[in-house]
Formats: C-alpha cells, sequence, structure tokens
C-alpha cells in the first residue's frame, strides 16, 4: 500500500480528498490545521489559508480532535454538533513509529438527519433479513409430526380439512408439545406456503416493547419507519406464541386488526392494509384467562374459530417408540455416530416417566444421551436423575405384587414387539397361545 502512495502524485492524492463527499480534516500533534479540504472550508465559512495552522478548536466548534492526540484512542461514529446541526464524525490518531504524530478527522453524514433515515433502513432491512432467515430454515410439513396415536392422527386430518382455509385457529398444549411444528404445518399445507411464516412469542418480548413488535412504528420527528410482524407477514400467516400473555391493551388492538384487516403502527395515524392468516398458540387455558379478566372474550371467539388440542407426551405414549428412535437417529448422524440404541433398561427408565417438559425434554434427554453413551448402548447411567428418581417412585408406588406384574409384563411385550413382527415368534418365547398374546396386546393398548 506504501509503494501505491509513495508513486501517486500529490495532485492526485489532493484530488482524492477533494472529491471523497466527505469534510476532512488534519492536525498535527498541537492540534493545529495542516490540511483541511475545501468543502469543509465551504461549511464552516472560512478560506483554507485562513484555516491553515489555526488551533483546531478556534475553527470547529465542539471539536474532540485534541482529545484523540491525548488518548490515542480513535473516536468513531461520533455526534458531532455544530453550526446548529448534528453530525457524524470519525476522528482518528496518527502515529509513526509509535508516536502520536497527529490525528485525522471526518466526517461521514453531514447531517445527522442522513444517519437516522439510514439507521430506519438498516433496522427495517435487518427486519425482513430475520423474517427471510425464519422462512429459510426446514420447512415443517405434516410428516414431521411424529406418531400414529388416535389423538395425533385425528389432529393431522383436521389439519388436512383447515388448511387450505383462511380459518383462525387455536392451538393449545402444555410447554414442549411442539405446538409451533403443527403451526407451521397448517401454513405449508395452505394456498399461502410460499408466502411468509411470521412468528411471534409474546411471553418473550418485555410488554412494552410488544406493541411495537407486533404493529410496528413510526417517528415522525426524524421520519423512521419500523415494519411490525403484523406487516412483515402481509399475505402469508402470523404466528403468534403464548397469546395468552399479550397485555389487554395489545388484545384490543389485535382484535381490530383481524376485524378490520388493518394495522396503526405506533406514532402513526395512517392505517396500512394487511392479509394475514392468524394462528395462535397457548399453553394455558384461555377460558381461565377470561374468568380472571386477563383475556378479551371477544378477541378469543375470533382466534379460535378452530381449536386444536395437542395432548401432553405422557397421554400418547403409544408414540413414545417413534419418537425417541426419531430422535435417536436424528443426534446419530449429527455426531457422527455409528450406531446407537436404547438399553432395555434404559427404555424402561424413559417410558415410566412423566415428561413434564413433554416432546421437547424427551429431544433434549435423547441428544444429551447420545452424546455421553460410551459405546453402542445406551445405558441408564447417561440419563437425567430427575429420571432415575421418578423411577424409583414409580416402582414404590406399586399397592400390590400384582400391580408390578401388570407392569413388567406390558414392558416385555412391548420390547418384544419392537425387536419381532411375528406375533407367533413372540407367543412362544412368553410360553402363550397366540389367542391369548393378541388379549395382552389389547389390554395394555399396544
Amino acid at each position: 500500500m506504501n509503494s501505491v502512495f509513495q508513486h501517486l502524485p500529490e495532485s492526485v492524492l489532493t484530488q482524492i480528498l477533494e472529491n471523497a463527499f466527505q469534510w476532512f480534516v488534519v492536525v498535527d500533534k498541537d492540534a493545529r490545521i495542516l490540511y483541511i479540504n475545501e468543502d469543509y472550508c465551504e461549511f464552516l465559512e472560512v478560506s483554507r489559508t485562513q484555516a491553515i495552522g489555526q488551533p483546531v478548536e478556534e475553527v470547529i466548534e465542539n471539536t474532540k480532535m485534541h482529545e484523540v492526540i491525548k488518548s490515542g484512542l480513535a473516536d468513531v461514529a461520533s455526534p458531532h454538533y455544530i453550526k446548529g446541526t448534528y453530525m457524524l464524525a470519525n476522528r482518528v490518531p496518527l502515529i509513526v513509529d509509535g508516536e502520536i504524530v497527529g490525528a485525522f478527522g471526518s466526517v461521514v453524514f453531514r447531517d445527522m438527519t442522513d444517519w437516522k433515515k439510514l439507521s430506519s433502513h438498516v433496522r427495517t432491512t435487518m427486519d425482513k433479513i430475520q423474517m427471510i432467515s425464519e422462512n429459510s430454515e426446514p420447512k415443517s410439513h405434516l410428516e414431521d409430526i411424529k406418531g400414529s396415536s388416535k389423538a395425533i392422527r385425528s389432529i393431522k386430518e383436521t389439519i388436512q380439512m383447515i388448511a387450505p382455509s383462511d380459518l383462525s385457529v387455536l392451538i393449545e398444549g402444555e410447554s414442549g408439545t411442539g405446538k409451533e411444528l403443527f403451526a407451521q404445518s397448517i401454513h405449508e399445507q395452505s394456498d399461502r406456503t410460499d408466502l411468509p411464516f411470521v412468528k411471534i412469542n409474546c411471553a418473550a418480548i418485555p410488554a412494552e416493547l410488544l406493541e411495537e413488535e407486533i404493529f410496528g412504528s413510526y417517528d415522525e420527528s426524524r421520519n423512521i419507519f419500523r415494519k411490525g410482524r403484523f406487516e412483515l407477514a402481509d399475505k402469508g400467516t402470523l404466528f403468534i406464541d403464548e397469546i395468552g400473555a399479550m397485555p389487554l391493551t395489545i388484545q384490543a388492538k389485535l382484535l381490530r386488526a383481524i376485524q378490520e384487516g388493518e394495522i396503526e403502527p405506533i406514532g402513526s395515524h395512517i392505517s396500512t392494509q394487511v392479509s394475514v392468516r392468524i394462528l395462535a398458540a397457548t399453553n394455558r387455558p384461555i377460558e381461565h384467562l377470561i374468568e380472571q379478566g386477563k383475556f378479551r372474550e371477544d378477541l378469543y371467539y375470533r382466534i379460535q374459530t378452530i381449536t386444536l388440542r395437542i395432548p401432553p407426551l405422557r397421554e400418547r405414549m403409544e408414540d413414545f417408540t417413534e419418537l425417541a428412535n426419531t430422535f435417536l437417529q436424528q443426534y446419530i448422524l449429527k455426531v457422527g455416530k455409528r450406531r446407537l440404541v436404547l438399553a432395555s433398561k434404559t427404555r424402561e427408565y424413559l417410558q415410566s416417566y412423566h415428561w413434564p417438559g413433554n416432546v421437547r425434554e424427551l429431544q433434549n434427554v435423547i441428544q444429551a444421551a447420545v452424546y455421553l453413551a460410551e459405546d453402542e448402548i445406551i445405558e441408564p447411567s447417561v440419563l437425567p436423575e430427575q429420571l432415575k428418581l421418578a423411577r424409583r417412585k414409580s416402582l414404590n408406588q406399586f399397592v400390590n405384587l400384582q400391580d408390578a406384574i401388570e407392569d413388567l409384563e406390558r414392558t416385555m411385550i412391548q420390547e418384544l414387539l419392537e425387536d419381532e413382527k411375528d406375533k407367533r415368534v413372540i407367543a412362544k418365547q412368553l410360553g402363550l397361545s397366540r389367542s391369548t398374546l393378541y388379549e395382552k396386546i389389547k389390554k395394555h393398548n399396544l
């Protein structure tokens, strides 16, 4: 780089500085001006000959060039109030052989209004990038919803029927049941599948910021617009997670937006037309919130044209094996291990657990077990302590020997069914007739 500048005539360097669309000033170690470009002089209403050699603070008001020389630290993107307006300035010390010999300053934005406009554009662009990033995640289809229990089959059938419509859907379920997965599946089955799927979690955003996040804002004094999630979801789907945590004041505004098909950003008196399908989710019964005066009844009836109730994992344990195997294979591939299986005892621990965190907790437990397993068999020793404790409590709850025998019988038959499809072989291994085996399979709902 040095060799390039050494071969450039001084006139060329001057042209570069004079035509860089920025204002420049260079000072020596005593903060006296060595160079200042013509545009800067014109703004300051001073000739270059008058400025050269003068202390910089006598030519440029509120300058901090002398502070940069003293500290040796750059001052970047700093607001600089000069001649009745704020500008954005950079100040950098000039160092030669380890010694500060002066400083270089530039004005990047000659009016802070330009900077504010750019900031607004950047923020809006970042919002769009976030939305695109969220929508570029692997899409969820019906086949991604694992399970063949009666409840899950019924939900899948309902999704297929309602997805093509624009009906609002309320998805109820405990934390960790996968409500977002079901919402994404509805979107992917709908006519809006190629349009935005925008999500917002009401419980994850402070109440004082939630309204702006949903509806956007307009700062009239700075002429700055910021789109909210509602507008970003235009023509697509807006998924409002944990809607029960939404403050009543925002609920009223949401109700109007749904009814009128238009939104009004904070600080604006101009409404924007939007076409958005609403999918909402809650882990708390909305009816209870209505009774407590925490949720608007009219909004409830707007968002629950269709209600999907996602059962907790403990109510669909017949799906356990498929879910566990899916997560097991997923993390085996991710970790790069060739083969891993759950030990029979490990399955007992997992199947006897009540799973308060539902499918998400099962996924986390399987993930940790895959990483912690030392060989090809995942032993109970790698399971979280709460699972082992729950297993011990479960065993202590049997009121008599018959209960224990029933539990053992169910476990044995289930494990054999997982490894062997031929019922005749299983019946022979258990010393039962085929008819007796079928009766026990039915009794244990296997």
